[in-house]
């Protein structure tokens, strides 16, 4: 991929490189590679449905949803007014799992562990609650 003289101020921009950081950068085939699928990957969206939920302190009901943008950042203004961290907080390895998949050209939604639980282990093993949530990508514009 050939990357353009806007696309690198762009990427200093974005990410506070200065010129030989974005040389480092740019030297990494790796990142080059990421930034060709990248676009694409911009136009989706990352959706964990809550789609078990007991005993849950801070309140997660079935079909609760967090919604991420491809890159992984939570857009909040889409999510409850209040989210666990601790149940928030083990969605890194779905999504990371799911860029990766797009990235080598597999689709994440064929994902066979696409589930995660909150770190509480419930009531019966000595917790309070415990909520399941379910990974799955949609186009952006279909939300």
């Amino acid at each position: 991929m050939k990357i353009s003289e806007e696309m690198k101020e762009n990427i200093k921009e974005h990410l506070g490189y200065d010129d030989k950081e974005l040389d480092v950068f740019l030297d990494n085939p790796r990142n080059i590679e990421v930034l060709s699928k990248s676009l694409p990957l911009l136009g989706k969206t990352l959706i964990a449905e809550v789609v078990e939920s007991h005993g849950c302190n801070s309140q997660h009901k079935v079909g609760d949803k967090f919604y991420f943008d491809g890159a992984g950042n939570l857009l909040t203004k889409l999510c409850p007014k209040k989210i666990c961290i601790y149940a928030i907080s083990e969605l890194d390895k779905l999504i990371h799992s799911a860029n990766e998949l797009f990235y080598v050209g597999a689709d994440p939604n064929e994902m066979r562990f696409n589930r995660t639980s909150c770190f509480d282990v419930g009531l019966k093993c000595g917790g309070w609650g415990q909520i399941v949530m379910e990974l799955k990508i949609v186009e952006r514009n279909k939300l």
